[in-house]
């Protein structure tokens, strides 16, 4: 079984060395999933990388959080947390974009 206060304690522990892989993570996935979709690239690419950004902003907003918990309430905690966020909405835009614009339409003939 998972122990929340061991992976909470472990997160704060390391927190230079989680933030430092985070950090360039969220900025490079959620970049390559941009460029990807003005590539025009398959959508199942695109789902791949909107797959991996989301979860290394998911795990900087759980990290984020076990700062919340025990009371740390400062600057570089809302930038983190504003940077996944912004991370995760970027790619949902992207994708919502890339299906209205970038995806060939499939055209109908009547017969």
């Amino acid at each position: 079984m998972l122990d929340f206060s061991t992976l909470a304690e472990f997160s704060r522990a390391n927190c230079i060395g989680i933030c430092a892989f985070l950090v360039p993570a969220n900025l490079l996935t959620t970049l390559f999933t941009i460029i990807l979709a003005v590539l025009g690239r398959p959508t199942q690419q695109i789902w791949q990388s909107v797959s991996l950004a989301s979860i290394f902003a998911t795990v900087m907003i759980y990290h984020v959080y076990t700062w919340f918990i025990i009371g740390v309430v400062m600057l570089p905690t809302y930038i983190l947390l504003a940077l996944a966020i912004t991370c995760l909405l970027t790619n949902l835009v992207t994708v919502i974009l890339y299906k209205r614009y970038f995806r060939p339409q499939h055209i109908s003939q009547n017969a």
